[in-house]
């Protein structure tokens, strides 16, 4: 397997942090280091977040669907916030205990639900009818 720099931690923990609520810095960040958008933080103590990650407990659709546009992994959280039912039930089906896997910050899956409002509403009331 082929050795990659690794990427500048200063620049993945603004990439990340950002992800939290500035589309435009995101858009220059990964302009310059395209790299960026998969690359993950740990906060602490294994707390580990995506730009994605970021976004998604955030509710902020535009920043996620830029970055999966973009070549960022989709995952059960920004899936629920996105309202994509099928792939939340398809994996939860799958992995049943996964609805009570925390994401990044110890944030439960319901909540990144909530965080899509309107559009991810029959989302969230899936995962409550699993409580």
């Amino acid at each position: 397997m082929e050795t990659k720099p690794a990427l500048d931690s200063k620049i993945v923990f603004e990439f990340v942090g950002k992800a939290h609520a500035d589309l435009e810095r995101v858009k220059e960040l990964l302009a310059q280091q395209p790299g960026l958008v998969n690359a993950s933080w740990d906060w602490g103590a294994g707390d580990w977040e995506t730009a994605l990650g970021a976004a998604a407990h955030m509710g902020r659709k535009d920043i996620a669907n830029y970055l999966l546009e973009h070549g960022a992994r989709l995952d059960l959280y920004a899936a629920a916030m996105l309202g994509k039912l099928e792939i939340v039930q398809t994996i939860l089906m799958t992995y049943p205990d996964a609805k009570n896997i925390p994401g990044p910050h110890g944030i439960p899956l319901i909540v990144h639900a909530q965080a899509g409002g309107d559009d991810s509403k029959h989302v969230l009331e899936f995962l409550q009818s699993l409580q």
